[in-house]
């Protein structure tokens, strides 16, 4: 398949669920008959071994940029520049639908503390408390944080959008080539270099970076990266919107950390179920590439 590029020699693919006969690059020509877009990008942290499709194309965050703001917070707080005692308000400016229960099941005027808002924006993927933590820090100050640590491609671009009204765009969002980007920019290879940070304990203090992944084994869309991971602890984020699914986490596999961003693009029809074609398309490869960087 046009795009694939494997990074380390011992990568072989194994047979999986009779979509290829052969383990090698031909197990991935079922995702060319994909009526989508794939792009991903996945690294064994502990042998090296990676693989990736048009790894550096950019993609549509949509949720997964909640990845990056969540180690820019992180940053402000070790910076004394927040605590996680302070109280954010919830507001009907900042309350939007989908993902999350601060719009649909908090009165306007409650108060919570930053901490708490921040487990809500990662474990809930809760909308609301995106906005929340955007309007107190700003997508600016996001970009700030990946700036200074060697991220330059992914872009936190604006708040999530309240019916066809969008605000709190950053700098990035403003310009003409991140238009149709939404949330955010970025590419399989930049969140799995953020995820490699993240697990060396790189990103703001080696106590921040373990907290932060504690927060992240806690999410609770299974429907992706988690499907067929059975009883292995993974560290993700999923994003999704109506014709693109993506996902981006560490499956801790016995044989290494596997660091994965996955994004399926250009889904046909609209499919809010787990079963949607994009969500089988990530969780059928996030095994695949377990099994395959983990293969000695």
């Amino acid at each position: 398949m046009a795009g694939l590029t494997t990074c380390h020699k011992s990568v072989r693919w194994p047979r999986y669920r009779l979509r290829s006969k052969s383990p090698s690059r031909a197990s991935f020509r079922w995702v060319a008959a994909f009526p989508g877009t794939v792009t991903l990008y996945a690294k064994n942290l502990d042998t090296g071994a990676a693989v990736g499709i048009h790894e550096a194309d950019p993609v549509r965050t949509a949720s997964t940029i909640k990845l990056a703001i969540l180690t820019s917070v992180f940053d402000a707080v070790e910076r004394h520049k927040a605590e996680w005692a302070e109280r954010l308000t919830i507001t009907q400016k900042e309350k939007v639908a989908g993902s999350g229960v601060l719009a649909s099941e908090f009165s306007n005027g409650v108060q919570l503390p930053l901490r708490d808002i921040v487990n809500l924006m990662i474990v809930l993927s809760d909308n609301t408390a995106t906005n929340m933590i955007l309007e107190r820090f700003t997508a600016d100050s996001v970009n700030a944080y990946l700036d200074s640590i060697g991220i330059r491609k992914t872009r936190s671009l604006r708040k999530i959008m309240s019916g066809d009204v969008a605000s709190g765009w950053s700098e990035a969002g403003r310009l003409p080539e991140n238009k149709n980007y939404g949330l955010g920019v970025s590419s399989p290879r930049d969140m799995v270099a953020l995820l490699e940070k993240l697990e060396r304990g790189e990103l703001v203090s080696a106590g921040a970076s373990k907290e932060m992944l504690a927060i992240l084994k806690r999410g609770q869309d299974t429907a992706g990266i988690r499907r067929h991971m059975g009883n292995l602890v993974v560290a993700n984020k999923t994003g999704a919107l109506d014709a693109l699914r993506s996902d981006v986490g560490i499956v801790y596999s016995p044989a290494g950390r596997i660091a994965m961003a996955i994004t399926v693009d250009r889904i046909p029809a609209v499919n809010w179920t787990p079963d949607n074609p994009g969500l089988i398309m990530i969780a059928d490869l996030a095994k695949m590439l377990v099994d395959g960087l983990g293969n000695k």
